[in-house]
């Protein structure tokens, strides 16, 4: 792709989630979300690609959709409130609008289109969408805790949380984890949102650091399956570990950075009494650990054979940069800062 082309079109992804994260009218929010749908689709198919404009088509499809119920649910509000304001709803609106940005986000039972869309473009595409893409619709829902429907929020979060382990069990493409990775953290958010949206807040965060370092670790290395990880050892020992580590800290195991929200969340679940619906999500979050630790294992235990008739990659045809070092470094020693990062929120 022309490089010229290439920014503008960073630049228009930029803008339109700029436009909804600051907007207070309703339509604006919506022409900030379709900026942002229509400033992806020529980046995910840059590697003209069969499989990258199948991945392309149905995004847009979904995103199309979400977008029209999106803009319906604001018509409907604007009808019954009488005003386009972000921060008043009423009913039914509020009720189309949360299961149209759940859409949008990729959260269960709506989640059909993010793995087989993740594995259809690059490691660089699939981590805006992970992360960028969501910043959008996740601002317009933590404007909206006071509005939304309590049972819908649970219901979609603990769901999710099951759907993100269920579903990765099974895979060996990278891409299609990390999706039901990106599926299972979102469902922790969506649980906590009616009840402390500033936790909420803070899971994403540090979902963004956590997702954005193993992407650009998984770039550094060029490993899309997990064939490719378990020979990555070899060619970059360093790198390699941290992103073991990083793994773990997605898993949500102590005393890394991926532990506090969950502890977090499951003590604020808990102070609302809601301690089977914490018991659940704990005892769901144990199938993606599975998978995390299935990882892990093949990462550093599974060493490949010293003769091999193969011819394999001997060192990296990419240099880690700065940015895998940073993100990397904030995705595992962000626990100190978390009273900080609290705080602030």
């Amino acid at each position: 792709m022309n490089p010229l082309a290439y920014s503008m079109f960073i630049i228009s992804l930029a803008m339109g989630t700029t436009i909804t994260m600051s907007s207070h009218h309703w339509l604006m929010a919506w022409i900030g979300l379709e900026i942002n749908t229509l400033a992806i689709i020529p980046i995910m198919t840059k590697n003209p690609h069969p499989r990258s404009i199948e991945a392309a088509t149905k995004y847009f499809l979904t995103q199309a959709t979400a977008s029209a119920l999106v803009l319906f649910s604001a018509l409907l509000n604007a009808w019954f409130m009488g005003g386009w304001n972000i921060t008043t709803m009423s009913g039914l609106p509020s009720t189309i609008l949360t299961v149209a940005l759940m859409m949008k986000l990729g959260l269960a039972p709506l989640h059909f289109w993010m793995p087989e869309v993740l594995q259809g473009i690059s490691l660089s595409t699939g981590l805006i969408l992970s992360t960028w893409q969501k910043i959008a619709p996740m601002t317009l829902l933590l404007q909206l805790p006071q509005h939304v429907n309590i049972y819908i929020m649970t219901s979609f979060g603990l769901l999710s949380i099951f759907v993100g382990g269920w579903g990765g069990i099974n895979q060996t493409q990278m891409r299609k984890i990390m999706a039901f990775s990106s599926i299972g953290h979102l469902g922790w958010m969506i649980l906590v949102l009616k009840f402390n949206p500033q936790l909420t807040e803070l899971n994403f965060v540090l979902y963004i650091m956590m997702t954005a370092a193993m992407f650009l670790s998984l770039m550094s290395t060029n490993s899309t399956k997990m064939t490719d990880v378990s020979t990555a050892w070899i060619k970059t020992p360093t790198l390699i570990s941290f992103s073991l580590m990083t793994l773990l800290s997605l898993a949500g195991l102590p005393p890394l950075t991926g532990f506090a929200p969950k502890l977090l969340i499951v003590m604020e679940l808990i102070k609302q009494n809601a301690i089977i619906l914490a018991s659940a999500a704990m005892m769901a979050s144990l199938l993606s650990l599975f998978f995390y630790l299935r990882l892990t294992y093949i990462m550093i235990m599974v060493i490949s054979p010293n003769t091999t008739s193969s011819k394999g990659l001997w060192k990296m045809t990419k240099k880690t940069n700065a940015l895998t070092a940073m993100t990397t470094t904030i995705a595992l020693m962000a626990l100190p800062m978390l009273p900080t990062m609290i705080l602030m929120t």
